[in-house]
């Protein structure tokens, strides 16, 4: 299923350009189809078939899409079907109404397609880390090398804290650098820096601890220099949760010097 919508997803933004602009024709065609017709029917009708255009335009993920569906069905209503015809003049107060409310739904569906497709995404990559939870515990399990469960974390920690680079460094104390704690908070010194507004810093590499029975056997440097990085608390968790497994491995190998790049 997820890899269904996936292509979904791929096949939308490919043709984005297509489907907007079908998106703003529908709505001429039908209005225009409605009044070559001699308009026989009822304008309530045309306007609920607009509100499923518009839906179906919005349920792309676009919001060009969506709100250019909305407008063309609020102007051709107007245009085609409303009295003087042929007109963008309007007389009557409640044609008035029926074309505002058909732009008011049309960017309010938008917002709301919008919104579900970003809560969508966000579960997506939720189990798509948790899955990677799953499959680095399982490597320990299997008693797979150290070296390799740690180069592993360190490829999904920079997934997860969409970092660019991710290195872990071997070594009993840690640098003076941003670190993430156990929480997911990220601090400088004692002072909280604000994640989710300003990203993790592009200055300095962020220190990602990798414990073991409360003493530290090394350190994931997390570089995010290309661009600006903003992981949720959630993820930054996820990140941690993965360094201890991390930590486990190397635990279990009893070989606290290894230096793993991703």
């Amino acid at each position: 299923m997820r890899d269904a919508v996936m292509k979904f997803d791929e096949i939308v933004f490919a043709r984005r350009s297509v489907i907007v602009s079908a998106s703003v024709a529908v709505p001429f065609l039908v209005c225009a189809a409605v009044a070559a017709a001699g308009r026989a029917v009822p304008d309530a009708s045309v306007a609920v078939g607009l509100v499923l255009v518009i839906v179906a335009a919005a349920a792309t993920g676009l919001r060009s899409a969506g709100m250019g569906a909305a407008a063309s069905a609020a102007l051709w209503f107007d245009f085609f079907l409303t009295q003087p015809y042929d007109s963008f003049a309007i007389d009557s107060a409640e044609d008035i109404q029926v074309a505002v409310l058909l732009l008011l739904v049309g960017l309010g569906v938008t917002e709301l397609a919008l919104f579900g497709q970003k809560q969508r995404a966000q579960l997506g990559r939720e189990r798509g880390y948790l899955d990677g939870v799953v499959t680095t515990a399982e490597s320990v399990a299997d008693d797979v090398p150290a070296d390799t469960v740690v180069s592993s974390v360190a490829d999904r920690v920079r997934e997860v804290l969409r970092a660019d680079r991710c290195t872990f460094v071997a070594g009993a104390s840690l640098p003076g650098r941003p670190r993430i704690r156990r929480d997911g908070s990220l601090v400088r010194g004692e002072h909280l820096l604000p994640v989710d507004r300003s990203g993790l810093p592009v200055d300095q590499e962020v220190v990602l601890p990798v414990e073991t029975e409360g003493q530290v056997v090394g350190w994931f440097a997390v570089t995010a220099a290309a661009r600006v990085a903003r992981p949720t608390a959630a993820e930054r968790r996820v990140a941690v949760l993965l360094a201890d497994q991390a930590a486990v491995a190397l635990k279990r190998h009893r070989d606290p010097r290894i230096s793993a790049r991703p």
